[in-house]
């Protein structure tokens, strides 16, 4: 049975995506509602909750006003196995590049890496006893005593005081080790030889083929291993590793992966206005876009993709697409490929009030980014109010002037401003040193950046 994590309720989800977005409110109420629709199939009745398809979104909007950092902080609150891909990247099935499947097949992926994580922390405990055991053994070999050993053992005899002693001197070592007084000494470990995978050359064969081929080939060549001497430290990062796969029970992830993509997955498709034909265009590169639509529709729609896991059913995984549609329209998709996106939100291009949020309130602002770095260095640095205002004027009116790329912009901007600062820290500004950024600073610093009309260089 898959279990069900703590899911929060359409409000609550906006208010957690308010802390890193600006703006957006609409795009964020309809992800909300998608996010806790997962939840309602799941205690739906036993007959409907086949029948409840989730409502796949499109969002359409500028670069840079939030698309894909909403998608992605929708996937970190949802605890679910989530994969963006770029709509460009794909290819028509028969063409050279990646088929529309792959996407599935990361998904997989990506639900088989986040079971295993939190297996490994359930059985941490148990290892971290294992590793223990291993690290002491090597540094201390364990004696018995004659009473222990089989009869007719042939060989140095041990006595039991013998045995006393070794044991008191691996329990103080033990202590020491979990003070860790022994973290820079070296011993002698056998660690499993990692050789690279194998290449398979030979005909066609698609790629779930291939992947289960090479894992059937690995699986039947012997495990070698081979000793190595490292510190305690490392070693311990290494056993860890090896204790905790030997604990976990891979069939039992398998499963509960593939249920986890099926029941919460998300797939963040951008870039969907590539692939849509230019109206009134048909013929050339618009042929393969079609393609690739087409090859796209029965993912979306529901069907089965082999994995090397096994088999997913995407009836109930999550689509959501995103575009700017400069050069086409949403209704430039395939009709098929447009019914199956229901949910149309467009997000609204960010004003100048928005970028002086954007570098104030959100937990992720560039600003408290720049402060961290410096604060590495010992260096304190703080903007004064005027000069987020000042800020946001400056990157507002170069895309206003030039192209719109949302905030992204403020990067450029607060690249070119702070750049000397982080170029002369630590040798011309000394640790402890506070830097204080305001109005008059930034019109100084920055003055060449919007005068300048040619502004290619600085465009992102």
């Amino acid at each position: 049975m898959l279990e069900q994590p703590e899911y929060l309720t359409p409000k609550q989800i906006v208010a957690e995506l308010d802390k890193y977005i600006i703006g957006q409110h609409e795009a964020k109420r309809n992800v909300a509602i998608a996010l806790r629709n997962r939840w309602r199939r799941m205690n739906a009745p036993g007959d409907m909750k086949r029948e409840i398809v989730p409502n796949n979104i499109l969002m359409i909007g500028a670069t840079g006003v939030g698309k894909t950092e909403i998608a992605r902080r929708l996937a970190k609150l949802a605890d679910a196995p989530f994969v963006k891909v770029e709509a460009s990247k794909f290819t028509e099935v028969g063409y050279v590049g990646r088929d529309v499947e792959s996407m599935v097949r990361d998904l997989a992926e990506q639900a088989v890496n986040m079971v295993k994580m939190q297996k490994r922390a359930e059985v941490q405990e148990k290892a971290a006893e294992a590793v223990e055991e291993i690290i002491l053994d090597a540094l201390i070999p364990p004696v018995k005593s004659k009473r222990s050993q089989p009869e007719g053992t042939i060989g140095f005899q041990v006595s039991d005081s013998d045995v006393e002693l070794n044991e008191r001197t691996r329990e103080r070592f033990r202590e020491k080790l979990r003070n860790g007084e022994l973290e820079d000494r070296k011993i002698e470990i056998e660690v499993e030889n990692n050789t690279g995978g194998m290449s398979i050359i030979g005909g066609a064969i698609d790629e779930v083929s291939m992947m289960n081929l090479q894992e059937m080939i690995g699986n039947m060549m012997p495990k070698k291993s081979r000793k190595r001497k490292i510190a305690i430290a490392e070693a311990r990062r290494i056993l860890m590793e090896e204790e905790s796969s030997k604990l976990i029970d891979m069939d039992e992830v398998k499963q509960i992966a593939l249920q986890k993509a099926e029941n919460v997955g998300i797939i963040f498709i951008d870039e969907i206005d590539k692939i849509a034909s230019s109206s009134g265009k048909s013929g050339g590169p618009d042929v393969s876009r079609e393609g690739v639509q087409r090859d796209l529709l029965p993912i979306v729609e529901g069907s089965a993709v082999n994995t090397k896991y096994g088999i997913i059913n995407t009836d109930h995984i999550l689509f959501i697409a995103a575009g700017a549609f400069h050069v086409s329209k949403p209704s430039d998709l395939i009709p098929e490929l447009q019914g199956r996106f229901p949910i149309r939100v467009e997000l609204q291009s960010l004003s100048q009030a928005d970028f002086y949020q954007i570098l104030k309130t959100p937990k992720n602002a560039l600003t408290k980014q720049y402060q961290a770095l410096l604060a590495a260095e010992d260096v304190e640095l703080s903007f004064t109010d005027d000069a987020l205002e000042a800020i946001a004027e400056v990157a507002f009116a170069i895309n206003s002037e030039v192209e719109n790329i949302g905030a992204r912009r403020l990067h450029t901007v607060m690249s070119h401003l702070l750049n000397e600062f982080l170029f002369e820290v630590p040798d011309t500004i000394p640790p402890n040193s506070k830097l204080v950024v305001n109005r008059e600073m930034v019109q100084q610093r920055l003055s060449s950046l919007v005068q300048n009309r040619d502004l290619s260089r600085y465009i992102l």
